[in-house]
C-alpha cells in the first residue's frame, strides 16, 4: 500500500504524541511512504517552535531532525510540480475550506497515486475522501 502522510501525520514520528503508535502501524503495513517536499520545512518549523517554547530540548530537537532527514531518504518526496499545483487549484475550487498548503498535500497525494491519505486534520481528511482517497486519521 502506498501511504501518503501529510506533515501533521508524519510529525508523529519525531515527537511523542498520541498518534505516534498509529503512524508507526500504518508505516509497517505500507509498501511505500510518500509526502510533499513541503512536509520537511513544516515539521522543522514545528520542532523549532517546540524547542523555543522549552517543550523540546536542543538534544531532542537534533535527534528528531536527524530522524526526519533519515526518513525522507527512504520516502518518495513529491515535488511541487506544475501537475501538483494544477491539482491543488482544482481542489481549492471544489473544496473551499482547504488552505493552499492542504490543497498542495492533497494534490501531491493524488499525483503520486496514494492508496491511503494519512493526516491529523479532519477537514483535510474529509476533502481527501470526497476526492476518492481512502483516509486514516492519526
Amino acid at each position: 500500500m502506498r501511504a501518503y502522510l501529510d506533515a501533521s501525520a508524519l510529525a508523529g514520528r519525531y515527537v511523542r504524541e498520541r498518534s505516534t503508535g498509529r503512524v508507526e502501524a500504518i508505516l509497517r503495513d505500507s509498501s511505500s511512504m510518500g509526502t510533499s517536499v513541503l512536509s520537511i520545512p513544516e515539521i522543522l518549523s514545528a520542532l523549532c517552535r517546540r524547542r523555543r517554547e522549552g517543550a523540546l530540548s536542543s538534544t531532542g530537537y537534533q535527534q528528531a531532525k536527524d530522524a526526519l532527514l533519515e526518513d525522507v531518504t527512504d520516502a518518495f518526496i513529491v515535488p511541487v510540480s506544475p501537475p501538483v499545483v494544477q491539482r491543488a487549484a482544482e481542489l481549492l475550487e471544489a473544496a473551499h475550506e482547504l488552505s493552499a498548503v492542504d490543497a498542495l498535500h492533497l494534490g501531491s497525494a493524488l499525483e503520486w497515486g496514494a492508496q491511503l491519505f494519512v493526516s491529523a486534520d479532519e477537514r483535510q481528511l474529509a476533502a481527501a475522501a470526497r476526492f476518492g482517497l481512502p483516509t486514516s486519521r492519526v
